[in-house]
């Protein structure tokens, strides 16, 4: 995705809206884009950037690693997220502007954080599109990513 926003000159463009304040939600390769910083990129990997977080692509194995997991989201009512992993991207680190809102419970990556937001900028390494569950959409879209 990067490549393709840099072979098309969106690389720039993208930046200067996030930094001039759109609401952006990144799923897994979109945490990926909005990630400052990157671990297990490809060398010449660019983001757009924008969250004060250190990314790891492909954090928890290949497509065959690929896993469902339910995860308390704060600022998402309504209990546990069910939340799909595929091929995703984890969060290393964050800078103290940026809000931990998810970190895995169980498992051998308990505590690895899987959702955060910085300001009006939202990301997750899952994909809640994949659920039929639209609360974290509807808490983006009604203040969670501002």
């Amino acid at each position: 995705m990067s490549r393709l926003a840099e072979v098309f000159g969106m690389l720039e463009p993208l930046r200067d809206v996030v930094r001039a304040g759109l609401p952006v939600y990144g799923t897994c390769a979109g945490m990926i884009l909005l990630a400052d910083r990157l671990l297990d990129g490809r060398p010449d990997q660019e983001t757009v950037g924008g969250i004060d977080m250190t990314v790891r692509r492909n954090a928890f194995g290949r497509q065959v690693d690929s896993f469902e997991t339910d995860v308390s989201v704060a600022g998402v009512a309504g209990g546990a997220f069910h939340a799909v992993f595929i091929r995703a991207p984890w969060v290393e680190s964050v800078g103290p502007q940026v809000e931990v809102l998810a970190r895995l419970e169980s498992g051998p990556a308990a505590g690895t954080i899987v959702a955060v937001r910085q300001r009006h900028l939202l990301a997750t390494s899952f994909h809640p599109e994949l659920t039929g569950d639209t609360r974290l959409h509807a808490a983006f879209v009604a203040g969670l990513g501002n």
